[in-house]
C-alpha cells in the first residue's frame, strides 16, 4: 500500500504542476488579450482602423468566444467599404452554436445591416423579419424594413411597416 502512494507522489505532483501552469498562462493570455483590445481600441479613438482592423482580427484569432470582437470587427469592415469582409464575419459568426440568444440576434441585425449595404434587400428582408419581434431590435429592424421595401417600390408593405413602426414610437 505504502509503495502506491510512493508511485502516486510524482503523479500528484506533476498534475500539481500543469494544473497551476494552465492557471497561470490563463491568466497571462487574459492580460495579453486586455492589453490588445485597449490598443485596438485606442487605435479606434486615434482614427486608425487598419491598425484597429489587425490588432481586433489578431484577438479574434486567438480567442474564438469573444461575439463582440467579431460583431465590432465586421462592423468595421462594413463601415470602410469592405462588404464582403463583413458578410463573412458576420455570417461566420451566426453559424457557431455558442452563442447566447442576444448575441444571435445582435448578429442577424450587423448580417442584415451588411446585405442592405450591399445592396441584397431579400437577404437583408430575411433577417430583419426575424427580427420585428424581438423587443430590443424591434424598431431598427421595421425602420430599415421600411427602408427595404421602398427602394422596392413596394407601397404596401412598407405602409403596413409605416404604421407598424408608429405603433411601436408610441408606446
Amino acid at each position: 500500500m505504502i509503495e502506491l502512494l510512493w508511485l502516486l507522489l510524482p503523479v500528484a505532483a506533476a498534475s500539481g504542476w500543469w494544473v497551476a501552469r494552465q492557471a497561470y498562462l490563463g491568466r497571462v493570455g487574459a492580460a495579453a488579450r486586455d492589453a490588445d483590445y485597449f490598443k485596438g481600441l485606442n487605435y479606434l479613438i486615434d482614427d486608425k482602423p487598419d491598425q484597429a482592423i489587425e490588432v481586433f482580427t489578431r484577438m479574434a484569432d486567438v480567442d474564438r468566444d469573444t461575439a463582440e470582437i467579431h460583431l465590432a470587427l465586421g462592423n468595421l469592415f462594413r463601415r470602410r467599404g469592405e462588404v464582403d469582409r463583413a458578410i463573412h464575419i458576420h455570417g461566420s459568426l451566426i453559424a457557431r452554436t455558442n452563442l447566447t440568444v442576444d448575441q444571435r440576434q445582435r448578429a442577424a441585425l450587423e448580417l442584415g445591416e451588411d446585405y442592405l449595404r450591399a445592396g441584397l434587400f431579400d437577404r437583408a428582408e430575411a433577417l430583419f423579419q426575424g427580427l420585428v419581434d424581438q423587443p430590443d431590435y424591434m424598431e431598427v429592424a421595421v425602420s430599415r424594413l421600411i427602408y427595404i421595401f421602398q427602394q422596392e417600390k413596394d407601397w404596401r408593405q412598407a405602409i403596413a411597416f409605416c404604421d407598424r413602426l408608429e405603433r411601436i414610437l408610441s408606446l
